[in-house]
């Protein structure tokens, strides 16, 4: 097992040495060639990978943190706007930097189709306006919560990247609806 793990090393030093030593040059273009498509891809890639982690953990974030909220754990110990962003930074702190980033909207409604969730908070420079209002409600109203988290983007190759607001930023948009249940 041993011998044949040095073969393979040993194998791969000699190509390693046909290569730097081909007087044409042929391997060097080729890999010249094909090595900067493959990078960019490799980094979109990640990049990409990246972006739809961030938002699976916002979206348990908001999930967790909205749970708090519909079990009247918040409005109980009297959790304003500030003590529930860090409940949200609790539960998704291991990627974000909430303090700069993160916006939090929770807002009280009538019923379910009566909130108004059509328009991102984005002006047409494609700025974000991250003023929302604290309303956890009281048992038996419904409630949305939604978080927004401005992504900062790594990669751009020739103009194409994922950006879709000012700044070079993804803007990751989590929600939750649900009914308090009755406290």
């Amino acid at each position: 097992m041993i011998q044949a793990l040095g073969n393979k090393v040993r194998g791969i030093g000699a190509l390693t040495q046909r290569f730097i030593r081909q007087p044409s040059g042929a391997t060097a273009v080729e890999f010249g060639i094909i090595a900067v498509p493959f990078f960019f891809l490799k980094m979109a890639i990640i990049e990409t990978a990246m972006v739809f982690w961030a938002g699976q953990l916002l979206e348990s974030g908001v999930s967790e943190a909205g749970r708090q909220i519909r079990t009247g754990q918040v409005q109980s110990q009297g959790i304003d706007e500030a003590g529930f962003r860090a409940l949200m930074c609790n539960e998704i702190g291991v990627l974000f930097d909430c303090d700069e980033r993160l916006a939090i909207d929770v807002q009280r409604v009538v019923r379910f189709d009566a909130a108004d969730l059509a328009r991102p908070p984005v002006d047409g420079a494609g700025n974000f306006n991250g003023a929302f209002g604290f309303e956890p409600g009281v048992g038996g109203e419904t409630v949305i919560v939604r978080a927004f988290y401005r992504w900062p983007l790594l990669f751009n190759f020739m103009g194409l990247d994922a950006a879709d607001i000012a700044g070079r930023q993804r803007l990751l948009i989590a929600t939750t609806a649900f009914r308090n249940e009755p406290f």
